[in-house]
């Protein structure tokens, strides 16, 4: 029997996929990229994926897992290797009000998640534009990032513990609820992250927090990115550490979306050089509780730090949302950034990390070295500043491979400079692998080659990921 044979034994003929149309599982999100596949097979349950590794692992098949495929780093490129999907194992278990955790299959959908939790008084804030196709295995197995990173950080703080397949098809049970766990390394955080590079999380325990009674969304006009920096720690202690969001759009972010979207509207009644989008929540009843005329606490008390700001000349004007409607059409157009950013190829889109103090200096910097590059090329970006994430795409003026290269070594050197990142939160997958050749701590490298050899000799799980080289 063909290794096609033996998985059908395992999940059912209905189960597993060949053939020339693979729809979704033979393109990435963008389109940029496709591939044919070996199959596509859809296991239900851990015990299937375990037989299956087992069986891909004899026979020397490579296996790429994927969840729902809304990637933008190339992470799922598949050709020639068997596909992986978890789809069918979206069980989500009670939840434990109690403990304030949550058990789930890796196939479950992040937007079912958080609706659980909210079924029972609390949140799941793992928030990004995808949730409503992305996977819990696939933001677990990216670390993903997104809106409320500020407050709770990345997928990987917000996960307790996973169950894991290894690629010879042993099942490393991690599934802890405990918060402190000091024996040995911490084979968890390792697998997240990982890309599916070291194996297949098929279960995780993710970590819920209280629901906030109230919450405040507020667009804020800054003439410097410096002025937004430091109203940021303002309003951090002005709420005692309660914004969640601190979302930056430039003034030809805003351009671009009043041009390209329709129904869009100026964030203000000026034009402004730095536009930010917060949100503030409360988890007090004391702020919460509208008064006698209406008034909402946390809305007074952020109004009065607002204008304290502006009397200091710290921010230019501010507008807070006076409806959920009003709330959804700030976030709209810091949600745009996806399609505005894909709508004009060719482009290049760098995920970099920054330390806070230095967003401002990387953006003078880059846009000087993509000119010098490409004296026509357009950047757009947008920043969770608040986290020193920025996503900064280049439209270029011609689609050039070459091009492209020396416009991402032009951004990759002023990153490396200001002791940056060049991967954030989407990943390396395969697009960033020349970048971790160039700009990894070369001992790093070292490691994870070391790791990656030690875990899976035969380098068959989600191959040419990550690594250089591999």
């Amino acid at each position: 029997m063909s290794i096609i044979d033996d998985i059908g034994t395992i999940v059912g003929a209905r189960y597993i996929e060949t053939g020339p149309d693979f729809g979704r599982f033979g393109r990435d999100w963008s389109g940029a990229l496709r591939w044919t596949p070996l199959a596509v097979v859809r296991p239900a349950s851990t015990g299937e994926v375990a037989a299956i590794l087992a069986a891909t692992y004899g026979a020397g098949v490579p296996v790429t897992p994927v969840g729902g495929n809304t990637g933008v780093s190339g992470g799922s490129l598949a050709e020639g290797a068997l596909m992986l999907s978890l789809d069918r194992m979206n069980r989500i278990d009670a939840v434990n009000a109690g403990a304030r955790t949550l058990r789930v299959e890796a196939g479950a959908i992040v937007a079912n998640i958080q609706t659980a939790a909210e079924d029972r008084g609390l949140i799941f804030p793992l928030t990004f534009g995808a949730q409503g196709s992305a996977q819990i295995g696939g933001a677990l197995s990216t670390n993903a990032g997104g809106a409320n990173v500020l407050r709770y950080g990345n997928a990987r703080a917000l996960c307790l513990g996973i169950e894991a397949v290894m690629p010879d098809g042993r099942v490393m049970d991690l599934m802890s609820e405990l918060h402190k766990d000091n024996s040995g390394y911490d084979l968890r955080d390792l697998i997240i992250g990982a890309e599916g590079t070291l194996g297949v999380i098929t279960g995780a325990v993710l970590r819920l927090f209280a629901q906030p009674r109230a919450i405040a969304t507020v667009m804020i006009a800054c003439h410097t990115l410096e002025n937004a920096l430091a109203t940021l720690n303002a309003l951090q202690a002005a709420t005692g550490n309660s914004v969640e969001a601190f979302e930056y759009m430039p003034d030809v972010f805003v351009a671009r979306h009043m041009a390209r979207m329709a129904g869009a509207r100026q964030p203000f009644d000026a034009t402004y050089p730095v536009n930010i989008l917060a949100q503030v929540s409360a988890l007090a009843e004391r702020d919460a509780a509208p008064d006698d005329a209406g008034r909402i606490p946390l809305h007074e008390h952020l109004a009065g730090a607002l204008a304290d700001l502006m009397g200091r000349g710290m921010i230019a004007d501010a507008v807070i949302a006076k409806s959920d409607a009003q709330a959804a059409a700030m976030w709209a157009r810091r949600d745009a950034a996806a399609e505005l950013a894909l709508c004009d190829p060719p482009f290049y889109s760098a995920d970099v990390a920054l330390p806070l103090d230095r967003v401002s200096e990387f953006l003078e910097t880059a846009h000087a070295r993509v000119a010098s590059v490409d004296p026509k090329a357009v950047p757009l970006w947008v920043a969770h500043l608040g986290d020193g994430n920025v996503h900064y795409t280049v439209r270029m003026s011609r689609d050039d491979r070459g091009l492209e290269t020396a416009i991402v070594e032009a951004i990759e050197d002023v990153v490396a400079h200001l002791r940056g990142s060049f991967s954030a939160e989407h990943g390396v997958g395969t697009f960033k692998r020349g970048s971790m050749a160039r700009r990894k701590d070369p001992v790093a490298l070292e490691v994870m080659a070391a790791i990656k050899g030690a875990i899976d000799p035969k380098g068959l799980m989600n191959p040419g990921k990550v690594l250089p080289g591999s």
